[in-house]
């Protein structure tokens, strides 16, 4: 059945290396902030960075989680990561299957 998706949420950030980006994902998910983390490899970032445009190979990791634990996410991205400033961009998912958030929720209701 699919059912509002209100307390989920898709985050989107980046990494410069599938290794560092690894080591997130398996931190996020073990602090149990992180029901799962998707590592997209082979994507070409083109940005504006202090006042330069800049080019750089990325993996992108797409964090499952829940809005209680943004904050706390955020706070662990923060200091995992090698970037001054990472990305931690929040998207909303409207709906989706009640069984998935079922295990979403569990899975993020759990401390290491």
């Amino acid at each position: 059945m699919i059912v509002s998706a209100q307390h989920a949420r898709l985050v989107l950030s980046t990494a410069g290396s599938r290794e560092e980006a690894e080591t997130i994902a398996e931190s996020l998910v073990e602090q149990g902030l992180a029901a799962c983390v998707n590592l997209i490899p082979g994507l070409t970032s083109i940005y504006r960075w202090q006042e330069t445009i800049e080019r750089s190979e990325e993996v992108l990791l797409v964090i499952k989680t829940v809005e209680s634990r943004l904050a706390a996410l955020e706070a662990a991205l923060r200091a995992l990561h090698s970037y001054e400033v990472p990305e931690f961009l929040v998207v909303i998912p409207e709906r989706s299957g009640e069984d998935y958030l079922a295990w979403l929720t569990a899975s993020t209701s759990r401390t290491k």
